[in-house]
């Protein structure tokens, strides 16, 4: 470890590959902002296009809305793209291992892609989430909190301790009190006694939206610490087919390029390494279009993976569903990756988005990182 740490080419390379990524992170970000409000704000009658999501943000965050949640977007992705480049490389190693050529096949590659994006999920999952509801956050109306502070009553010391600094909705509690007060009680403040229970911490009996618990401490705090990695198969599932065919698409066209240069060389090169090195530009490229093939075949897992991170659960109400042996909704597949039934028809949209997003942002930090490296690197 001492020898790694004191090898200059190594840090260089790390340095190099940090900066590449919080590059690409920042250039595309926008449009991620963009898939997340369509995948979260589309329903079955309701279809958002980019030009409404954008004047939505703009109107209740200002242009500032499209970069929010990008500090931790950009931290979760450097050690997750690390994760992903670095799991590939010691695996493809491990292939290329006794090879002449330092060949490695299509599928291999796709395999070393899967177990990469596996571990980039593991890594991404905590970040990701915080993300995606400080982008819903953007372009959700926040109510005046210095009207409601005056007019709202005093929780209980569970509910704020569950939701911290959450201000009631007093006028929703006022409706669900009169709704009830039909029914027989005993109770002489029956509206007093609604605030002490948990599931009326809004003051409908409705979970908090995700604009209330943005936070990693408030998340903590009411849904658990296991929250924050909250539909992880569906995040497997989504990164494990990103991971694959992009580095499957990528091996491709690197073979490709490699067989057509080496036409025009005479003698014919025994091996890939007597080829040369490739353009910088043609391999962004064929980065950014491995990216956005890799990100349409894994949308939908994407879109059901955002959506469910969007839901809010408490612990006690998991703790009910636990011990109720609550079984959910759909088929096996839709079961176990976290999909439910009614987005069956949902699961496509910001398709083009994200490829666009995936794109864009494989080639900036593709082609920056190999610019910073012949930059950095002596030769």
């Amino acid at each position: 470890m001492e020898k790694l740490i004191e090898n200059h080419h190594f840090a260089t390379h790390a340095i190099a590959a940090s900066a590449s990524v919080s590059l690409g992170t920042a250039i595309a970000y926008p449009l991620d902002t963009i898939k997340t409000i369509i995948q979260v704000g589309s329903g079955p009658s309701k279809k958002l296009s980019p030009s409404q999501v954008v004047n939505r943000v703009f109107r209740f965050s200002g242009y500032s809305g499209l970069y929010s949640g990008l500090g931790w977007l950009t931290l979760g992705r450097i050690s997750g793209v690390g994760a992903r480049f670095g799991v590939y490389e010691i695996l493809t190693a491990f292939y290329k291992d006794g090879r002449h050529d330092n060949y490695v096949q299509v599928s291999e590659a796709v395999l070393a892609g899967m177990v990469g994006g596996a571990a980039e999920t593991v890594m991404t999952s905590p970040f990701e989430l915080i993300k995606v509801r400080q982008q819903v956050t953007a372009a959700s109306r926040a109510p005046n909190a210095a009207a409601a502070a005056e007019t709202a009553p005093v929780v209980s010391p569970m509910i704020n301790k569950l939701l911290r600094r959450y201000t009631l909705d007093v006028k929703s509690l006022t409706q669900t009190v009169s709704l009830l007060s039909v029914l027989n009680h005993k109770h002489p403040n029956m509206g007093a006694a609604l605030r002490e229970y948990p599931w009326m911490m809004t003051g409908t009996g409705n979970p908090p939206s995700a604009m209330d618990v943005k936070r990693p401490l408030d998340v903590a705090s009411l849904e658990g610490w296991r929250a924050l990695w909250r539909n992880l198969r569906s995040g497997l599932v989504r990164d494990c087919l990103y991971g694959g065919v992009f580095f499957g698409t990528w091996q491709f066209f690197h073979e490709a390029m490699i067989g057509w240069k080496a036409v025009g060389m005479n003698p014919l090169p025994s091996s890939e390494e007597d080829v040369g090195p490739l353009s910088p530009v043609a391999i962004s490229i064929a980065a950014g279009f491995s990216g956005a093939v890799a990100a349409a075949a894994s949308h939908s897992f994407d879109t059901a993976r955002t959506r469910a991170q969007c839901v809010i659960l408490p612990k006690y109400t998991a703790k009910e569903r636990k011990f109720l042996k609550w079984n959910k909704p759909g088929k096996r597949l839709e079961r176990w990756t976290g999909i439910h039934p009614t987005d069956r028809n949902l699961l496509f949209r910001g398709i083009g988005v994200r490829m666009a997003r995936s794109s864009v942002a494989s080639t900036v930090i593709v082609g920056s990182y190999y610019l910073a490296v012949d930059l950095l690197v002596p030769k």
